[in-house]
């Protein structure tokens, strides 16, 4: 567990390489996930932001913690969401993952949040 290492504000964070990982609980554990490719963004900032509307979507899911790991490979960022649920899963709840992933209003906010800065 030594590459990971706490962000100040209740998550694990691990960077190595091209990748970075956020979670709220180690050992890291991905009972459930789903994937999406997204234009390439900050990857903390995304990984954040996918992790917020996650969060809210299954907030009421007992035992669910959540991760979010995003890889930048060839001008594009892979985004890994999903996590943690120490108790019963939903059978729909890969599916709705992937719909949080795809939906339209979710990829824009993110977008924007995440673009990268540009220096003066």
């Amino acid at each position: 567990m030594s590459d990971w290492r706490p962000d100040g504000r209740g998550w694990w964070e691990r960077r190595e390489g091209p990748a970075y990982a956020l979670t709220r609980r180690l050992p890291l554990r991905w009972d459930v996930a789903a994937s999406a490719r997204m234009p390439d963004l900050g990857r903390r900032r995304l990984a954040h932001a996918v992790r917020q509307d996650l969060w809210r979507m299954l907030q009421d899911l007992r035992g669910f913690s959540p991760a979010v790991e995003v890889v930048r490979a060839n001008g594009l960022c892979c985004v890994r969401a999903g996590g943690r649920v120490d108790g019963r899963r939903p059978p729909d709840l890969p599916a709705r993952i992937i719909d949080l992933l795809q939906d339209p209003h979710c990829r824009a906010a993110w977008t924007r949040s995440a673009a990268h800065r540009r220096t003066a």
